[in-house]
């Protein structure tokens, strides 16, 4: 059976997947000063990181339109699946929700399912590649949405940022009740709840104090390390995130850790100097 398997603009994608077929993203708009921004295939980092610097507003991010998810899952293959960042943090579920419903009015038939990924950045490409590895697997379709149901439920996402501001500012921080002043160069450790809202896990003086400290957290809650991928996903500091790779594998056995560059909407919130982590 084929599949296509849609993610919106926030997931990462893998170098291979932007050549394939099977693979598309949903691009999110990012607004910064006044300025839209699509974050598709074009998307400049370096550029937008520089008018992030040089705005005072808070930049934002609008979600894919119904009709935008309802083209994408518009497609030959039997089985199509999106995968959305987590529904606590945008409503990029909810639009992809209403695009395979106005699809299935005019095709009853098509075997659509949208997975709130709980999640974000390589949390969502992680999930793809468990989507992959069921289709590929020969799964049925009600095989692969159990299967990645149950990985959606088991996975951890972490992260440590150089500036919380633009989350804070967007209203992303809402379950997070002590920030502590950034003057003391203090950086949270940042993590995932169950419903995919995020919350504070731990805290340490200066990024590279913090990132030990996620790295134990990492340790701390993967079960079964061995049999799993870890995703690494950075904003403008590969060097950080090498590091925490030769951190983590030398603390736990892991199958795989792939690291990948944020893309448009993980970088406004991961912000220059942002490490994301997914397990």
């Amino acid at each position: 059976m084929s599949y296509k398997i849609v993610i919106d603009s926030c997931g990462e994608l893998l170098d291979e997947w932007k050549k394939d077929p099977r693979f598309e993203s949903v691009a999110l708009t990012l607004s910064v000063g006044g300025e839209n921004i699509i974050d598709d295939e074009n998307f400049d980092q370096a550029s937008f990181l520089k008018k992030v610097a040089d705005c005072p507003e808070c930049p934002k991010s609008a979600c894919p339109s119904p009709e935008r998810y309802m083209r994408a899952f518009d497609c030959d293959a039997d089985h199509v699946y999106a995968v959305t960042l987590s529904a606590e943090l945008s409503g990029s579920y909810n639009s992809a929700v209403l695009g395979k419903s106005l699809l299935q009015e005019e095709n009853p038939g098509k075997q659509i399912y949208v997975f709130n990924s709980k999640s974000a950045s390589v949390g969502q490409s992680l999930i793809a590649m468990k989507i992959q590895e069921c289709e590929e697997s020969g799964y049925s379709f009600e095989k692969v949405i159990e299967t990645v149901e149950a990985y959606i439920a088991d996975q951890h996402t972490f992260f440590v940022l150089d500036n919380l501001e633009t989350l804070r500012k967007n209203g992303r921080l809402g379950k997070v009740k002590a920030l502590v002043a950034s003057a003391l160069k203090i950086k949270p450790v940042m993590g995932s709840t169950d419903e995919g809202a995020i919350c504070q896990l731990d805290q340490a003086r200066g990024m590279n104090k913090a990132l030990v400290k996620m790295a134990q957290n990492i340790v701390d809650k993967t079960k079964d390390s061995e049999n799993k991928i870890l995703a690494i996903s950075h904003c403008n500091c590969r060097e950080r995130a090498v590091l925490l790779k030769n951190a983590l594998e030398e603390r736990m056995p892991v199958k795989h850790i792939v690291i990948l560059d944020t893309a448009g909407v993980s970088s406004m919130y991961a912000n220059d100097g942002g490490v994301i982590v997914a397990v």
